[in-house]
């Protein structure tokens, strides 16, 4: 082998091994790192960024938040007006329980710049807003999402649109988001919890039983709540053994719940 073929070999060679680097540690890294025509290396600001935040948010999956500031906080040096590091940041601050922190970061994502759609933004402020306990506002940001028809979660947005008009009272309205949730995820369980619930209380007992199945069959296991529905569903059309074995789990399961002190209840006043 020549020397001048020998080092051309060992150019390339360093080559992909430059570039494997590169894909392995740009998304830890201040810098990016793509390949370009001519053999060598070039910044890529956006990719980096774009891959900084996608690690940022596995890593807060992962309940690792270290991690995930460190990805956030590199993705902002290298884009501070990234709306989606600036979403990662408001959800560390958030977990953190530091809601001044997290709202002027729910602040700077929404009027930064977003790649694609802020409707996940709006979603993320919304959801904090509504853990505050500020209805009015979240409903704002839920419907910013909802309207967003590009928007993959949008489902998420009508549940807790359907949430907060039940916190109003509004029976008719909450329903009909509801329903529009169930439509976009016919697997999402908690809205099909709600709309048994609303029918329950309309007496309308067939439809209650027809989404309390739905509920159930997309949620990994049953919670008090739908147990205490189940009991009084099945009391109404006489299945004594269904109702039996519902309130048995809610007393093995849910022990010390209020919906078990309401079962308790409700045995009393029928002997």
């Amino acid at each position: 082998m020549s020397k001048a073929v020998f080092l051309h070999f060992i150019n390339r060679s360093l080559s992909k091994l430059a570039a494997i680097a590169c894909l392995l540690a740009g998304v830890a890294v201040v810098s990016g790192c793509v390949s370009s025509n001519n053999g060598g290396s070039q910044f890529d600001k956006q990719r980096a960024t774009e891959a900084n935040v996608k690690l940022g948010m596995a890593y807060l999956k992962k309940k690792d938040r270290e991690n995930a500031l460190r990805a956030f906080d590199t993705a902002l040096k290298l884009d501070k007006n990234s709306a989606e590091a600036h979403q990662g940041m408001a959800l560390i601050h958030q977990q953190n329980g530091e809601p001044e922190r997290a709202e002027k970061s729910f602040k700077k994502a929404i009027d930064a710049r977003a790649d694609f759609s802020k409707a996940g933004v709006y979603m993320s402020y919304g959801r904090y807003l509504y853990g505050q306990k500020r209805f009015k506002e979240a409903l704002r940001y839920f419907t910013l999402a909802s309207d967003d028809i590009t928007y993959a979660t949008r489902y998420a947005a009508f549940y807790y649109k359907g949430l907060i008009f039940l916190s109003e009272n509004d029976r008719l309205r909450a329903r009909a988001a509801f329903e529009l949730a169930l439509n976009l995820n016919s697997t999402m369980p908690e809205p099909a919890l709600e709309l048994a619930s609303l029918a329950f209380e309309n007496k309308d007992f067939s439809h209650a039983q027809i989404f309390l199945n739905q509920f159930l069959a997309n949620n990994q296991r049953p919670t008090a709540r739908s147990l205490w529905l189940s009991i009084r569903i099945e009391d109404i059309f006489g299945n004594h053994d269904k109702k039996a074995s519902s309130a048995l789990a809610l007393r093995n399961l849910y022990p010390y719940s209020n919906e078990y002190l309401l079962y308790k209840q409700s045995f009393k006043e029928k002997k």
